[in-house]
């Protein structure tokens, strides 16, 4: 770096002046770099990258569509509508056809099916459409999962979950779905052979953010209404309960399966839970509202964005520190790291996707 621009940094942060495009840097030669802002018919709620090279955006009941990204070049490859007639997909009792409301994405391990959850559906046979603040016995509709063909960018299965329907993954070994349900308080267990729903478990008030160890033996489930993650055998479904802090919202686990990382949406921090000695080792604070975060291939780096900080941090995972600090867009969402270019993915909600560059990553 070069002298006038080091001291322009430290004057900067001496002075506590926020910079345009970086903040609080340390100086370790990494630095996430805006590539692209992608812009468009959006609303991107969230933003999920394959291992294939696709990256797509979930646009929400203000757009009703799914949208897929070239991850090398960055170009928009399909828009996809969320409306369906569920009758054609195997559903009986309903006419006519059906809009959702793409929440967020995941997947399958070998990228040949992208899964996208609808907060809610819209049409015939729907007329309690969910909330942010609600419990099970408040009886919302449920709704529905689809399943999207990566090579012909059309949805060809939707399955039916409970209600409000936010986060999906799928287990390494391509053998199940899970689905956290908001507001009917449990998870979605989709047999990916059978290709229905073979389980629900009760996790309680506000189920969001899921990871599954690469093994496929342990999925870990957030309560953001709770304290804690509620870790799940996926061979004999017994679960036990980490008590990670208040309000977890998103989970990531680390390369080698040994630690968990989480947002604490409240407080606005991130940990780290040392799954061997079952506690919380590491935090800091990111910012305000820290909402959805992703880790690097090599797991060196986490990448956070923080809601009403309008930012989103880098954080170095050896000691927990706050790389860089980047003013990004209003309300700054979803993020994914997208490993094969190696590039960091922003959904900003008010309708734009922001592309970094960040050279440090593997």
């Amino acid at each position: 770096m070069r002298s006038s621009v080091r001291l322009a940094i430290v004057f900067a942060l001496v002075l506590n002046i926020n910079l345009p495009t970086q903040a609080n840097v340390l100086s370790d030669g990494t630095l996430l770099k805006l590539e692209k802002t992608i812009t468009g018919n959006i609303a991107p709620k969230s933003v999920r990258a394959s291992n294939t090279g696709f990256v797509s955006a979930h646009n929400m009941m203000y757009r009703h569509s799914v949208t897929v990204y070239d991850a090398a070049n960055l170009n928009l490859i399909s828009t996809i509508s969320d409306q369906v007639n569920l009758s054609d997909l195997g559903f009986g009792g309903f006419s006519g056809l059906h809009r959702g409301a793409p929440v967020e994405g995941a997947f399958s391990p070998d990228g040949s099916h992208l899964y996208v959850t609808n907060y809610a559906m819209y049409g015939k046979g729907f007329n309690r459409e969910g909330t942010d603040v609600c419990k099970p016995a408040d009886k919302y509709d449920r709704s529905f999962l689809y399943r999207i063909d990566t090579s012909s960018w059309k949805i060809d299965a939707a399955y039916r979950v409970g209600v409000v329907p936010k986060v999906v993954d799928v287990t390494p070994d391509n053998k199940y779905v899970l689905v956290s349900n908001w507001c009917s308080y449990d998870l979605s267990v989709i047999s990916v052979e059978k290709q229905k729903v073979i389980k629900t478990i009760k996790i309680g008030g506000y189920p969001r953010g899921i990871t599954v160890s690469s093994d496929s033996q342990f999925a870990y489930v957030a309560q953001m209404g709770g304290a804690v993650i509620h870790r799940i055998n996926l061979t004999t479904w017994g679960k036990d309960l980490l008590n990670i802090g208040s309000n977890p919202r998103a989970v990531v686990l680390s390369p080698d399966n040994s630690m968990l990382y989480a947002t604490l949406n409240s407080s606005g921090r991130v940990v780290a839970f040392d799954l061997a000695a079952n506690k919380v080792v590491k935090t800091v604070k990111t910012g305000s509202a820290s909402r959805s975060l992703d880790i690097s291939s090599d797991g060196t780096a986490l990448y956070v964005v923080n809601y009403t900080s309008d930012t989103i941090s880098k954080v170095r995972v050896s000691d927990f520190k706050v790389l860089q600090k980047v003013k990004t867009c209003d309300e700054p969402i979803g993020i994914t790291y997208e490993p094969l270019n190696k590039r960091v993915w922003v959904a900003c909600y008010g309708g734009a996707i922001k592309v970094f560059s960040d050279s440090h990553s593997q």
